[in-house]
């Protein structure tokens, strides 16, 4: 499960076009900055478990996010450095030890052509990447030319890669009116199972108290990333990146934004937890992320 992403699609939200893009943008941006891209710029979102990538011209890299184990020509790779390499060079993931999603980054970045702006891809309506697709054995991934004045910087700090699951923040809304007072108060005491019926598009959670809601169906309203809708069966779903652009369930929550990429570290069978905050608290949150300060956000 190795696919092309970047920052993602957005600006087409309107026009019916998902915005996709890295699961854990924290770990993009500390993968491209180390190897002196931009942030945004495109790298290999590698999912759980290895894969094998050979260099066909010398260059250099980085990686950043979930400890796959990876070497580059035998030799062990750490997170967040630039390492050159040769033609000919290979890189490894193996075994995972924590976390769900690395991020390879070559200097001047992954190079397919961008479709409504981004390189991302889209699984479910086939958009940007290699053909819309996961990589398979075989494909060959074009590296632009680097930036003459691309920035290399070492990763500050990064966020402890969530062991089992996580605590995460959320803001209420924008649906309350589906739901019960009480209802927000049961989805924060309740500990949530990431069940196998998880991907990109969303985490389908279980826990031991279902959610109340009203009955009926809503008309179909737009979706955002890090929502929890709540369908009859009052177990959450929470939605990501290639999430679908309207929904017809209420979405009692979201999750805040500096908290996402520890939500795209998370994989099936671990739990999650969740706890209201206020919308200072995930100004402020999101202002410590941007600044790099992963360790406090």
């Amino acid at each position: 499960m190795t696919t092309v992403q970047d920052a993602g699609r957005h600006g087409h939200l309107h026009e019916g076009v998902p915005v996709s893009g890295a699961m854990d943008r924290a770990s993009l941006r500390i993968a491209n900055r180390a190897a002196g891209n931009a942030a945004d710029a495109a790298a290999l979102e590698l999912t759980l478990d290895g894969v094998e990538v050979r260099a066909e011209h010398a260059g250099a890299l980085a990686v950043a996010g979930a400890d796959l184990t990876a070497t580059l020509d035998g030799q062990p790779l750490p997170p967040g450095v630039r390492m050159p390499h040769g033609a000919g060079s290979v890189l490894r993931f193996g075994a995972r030890r924590r976390g769900t999603r690395a991020y390879l980054a070559f200097e001047g970045g992954v190079a397919v052509p961008p479709v409504f702006g981004s390189r991302a891809t889209d699984l479910t309506s086939g958009l940007g990447g290699v053909s819309g697709r996961r990589l398979r054995a075989g494909d060959r991934v074009p590296v632009g030319e680097p930036s003459p004045d691309g920035r290399r910087e070492a990763a500050r700090g990064g966020r402890p890669l969530p062991a089992g699951g996580a605590r995460v923040r959320v803001l209420p809304g924008p649906h309350g009116e589906w739901f019960p007072p009480a209802a927000l108060d049961r989805l924060c005491r309740t500990r949530y199972e990431v069940t196998s019926e998880s991907n990109r598009m969303g985490y389908r959670l279980r826990g031991a108290e279902p959610l109340p809601r009203e009955a009926g169906e809503m008309i179909s309203d737009a979706t955002c990333a890090g929502g929890l809708q709540v369908p009859p069966s009052g177990q959450p779903i929470l939605l990501l990146a290639d999430r679908q652009v309207t929904g017809g369930y209420p979405i009692i929550a979201a999750v805040i934004t500096a908290d996402l990429p520890v939500v795209g570290q998370l994989a099936p069978g671990d739990w999650i937890e969740f706890d209201a905050c206020t919308r200072a608290d995930a100004v402020a949150a999101l202002a410590r992320l941007e600044a790099g300060d992963d360790a406090r956000a």
